[in-house]
């Protein structure tokens, strides 16, 4: 039987892109005078957002920058970062959103790598960015000295090129945690899509809402969580910087109804005095999320017993796989070290070394499909086919499902252990060490050892003014752990290095460890 006609007019229908730009237009047309972005006094109205954008886009070509060029931006949170991505996207540029912690060095190897053809700079950064010696000099913009003047020698009127939805319109550089960062490529339409299935799973992205935005926005979710707002014609209120007691009050006094923060933030709000946090209430708040990093049982226990109940979301991701599954509210206490169900139209299988898929219960690799993926890595095609597989995506993460198909993470591939032979998950290790009243917290490697291969180590932070030893919290592991998984020896240290993301940085823990002479 043949194929049914298409109706003639089926390649002639223009639909609105998937664009960042597209979406926020629509957005500025809706609410031109509405407050769309503020920091500290400052307040950004949606028109003049709306006038900012074309003005970088225009004022980006005007450089003689093609379409498809990299530019890379290095600053912290600023109320022009947002104007800043998406105008240069409406260019058909990319932005290489890159760590302004980044010492020269590593400044530089990202700017060659990308192949950078300009750089945006905030002002606190300009002499380094000049030292690298990456680009022109008169390519190189500096926020706070003659970024506006650059920005408004460019017409207001919407940029020329049309934008495909399936094209990069940023660069985000991985953190490097497990080796050489790689410039992760995002498409709009991805972006795009993720900012819909936010605003159904969350319940907070309308034009009613304000987000507190003080996460990174270099960072894949930190910008997500920061534009999906502005996206429907919401307001997000940005902190240029993390302080915990300042984020309380900004909480508060803004009336937000969503934030976003990595388990970092958690940590240090929850060593503020008792006093501090008993004096702020909340109560348009609607959802908090978490991301970035595993949120510890006990951490979610007291952040549900803190903000109270049907507020706290655990979403779990990559920036190459978007947010990949999310543990709602009524499942927090109920599903316990748990990350939850797929996010909206994503699957998720856990296969074998065999590359099988393996029944509920049984550990293997976690792999993703969805609308969601990136476009691959920058210039690395191996690397690119190592992590994808028949449109299906992996980042090294171990995981499993239950019976009802929800996700628990049990770590990295790369950070498994492998002592005497078997398989040793560190996760589960650090969810029970911090259950003990004394840890703060807790990180599990594994160091070259001549009798296991691999000795499990635990490095332990205790919190202030509690007394624990590596006697007391060896009895705890051995009355809930089989014995292989019983960590041979307990460091107790001052901290325990993490990147600007929240993520524990595991080589640098290892590394110190080996250079270790002694306990």
């Amino acid at each position: 039987m043949s194929a049914p006609d298409r109706p003639a007019h089926a390649h002639t229908v223009a639909s609105l892109p998937l664009t960042i730009g597209a979406g926020l237009r629509t957005a500025v047309r809706r609410h031109p005078d509405k407050v769309a972005l503020s920091l500290g006094p400052r307040e950004l109205r949606y028109g003049a957002l709306g006038e900012r954008i074309n003005r970088v886009a225009n004022a980006a070509g005007a450089m003689g920058l093609a379409p498809g060029a990299h530019v890379v931006l290095i600053a912290p949170n600023c109320i022009e970062y947002l104007e800043l991505v998406a105008g240069l996207a409406d260019a058909g540029l990319a932005a290489v959103t890159a760590n302004p912690h980044l010492t020269m060095p590593e400044l530089a190897a990202i700017c060659d790598d990308a192949q950078a053809q300009a750089i945006i700079c905030h002002d606190s950064l300009e002499e380094q960015v000049r030292a690298i010696n990456a680009v022109p000099a008169e390519r190189i913009v500096t926020i706070g000295r003659d970024y506006e003047a650059w920005r408004d020698r460019g017409s207001s009127d919407p940029a020329g090129p049309v934008i495909d939805e399936h094209a990069t319109f940023a660069i985000s550089y991985t953190s490097g945690t497990t080796g050489r960062p790689k410039g992760v490529l995002l498409s709009h339409r991805s972006r795009v899509l993720t900012f819909f299935a936010m605003a159904v799973e969350y319940g907070c992205y309308g034009p009613d809402d304000l987000t507190l935005a003080l996460a990174p926005m270099y960072h894949g979710a930190g910008f997500a969580f920061a534009c999906a707002p502005l996206y429907f014609g919401g307001t997000t209120r940005i902190l240029a910087k993390f302080d915990p007691e300042r984020t309380l009050h900004e909480l508060q006094d803004s009336a937000a109804t969503s934030v976003f923060m990595v388990p970092t933030h958690f940590h240090a709000l929850f060593a503020l005095p008792e006093a501090v946090r008993a004096a702020h209430r909340y109560p348009a708040l609607k959802t908090i999320i978490s991301n970035a990093a595993p949120l510890a049982q006990p951490m979610k226990e007291r952040i549900v017993d803190y903000f109270g109940e049907g507020l706290l979301f655990e979403a779990y991701g990559s920036t190459e796989g978007g947010i990949v599954s999310n543990l709602r509210p009524v499942d927090q206490l109920r599903k316990l070290q748990c990350v939850g169900l797929p996010f909206p139209c994503t699957e998720i299988r856990i296969l074998g070394e065999d590359g099988a898929p393996v029944a509920p219960g049984t550990p293997g690799e976690v792999w993703s499909r969805s609308a969601y993926l990136f476009n691959g890595y920058w210039r690395q095609p191996e690397a690119t086919a190592e992590a994808t597989r028949d449109g299906w995506l992996s980042v090294g993460d171990l995981g499993r499902l239950d019976s009802e198909g929800y996700l628990y993470i049990e770590g990295r591939k790369k950070d498994m252990i492998i002592s005497g032979g078997i398989n040793v998950y560190p996760r589960e290790i650090e969810e029970l060490l911090q259950t003990h009243p004394a840890v703060h917290e807790a990180a599990v490697v594994g160091i070259a050892d001549p009798q296991w291969g691999e000795a499990v180590v635990a490095c332990i932070v205790r919190r202030p003014d509690a007394s624990v030893d590596g006697a007391e919290l060896e009895r705890l592991c051995r009355e809930r752990l089989a014995k292989f998984k019983v960590p041979k020896s307990f460091r107790f240290v001052d901290e325990i290095p993490r990147n600007p993301s929240g993520k524990v940085v595991k080589r640098m823990l290892r590394e110190g460890l080996e250079n270790q002479t002694g306990g």
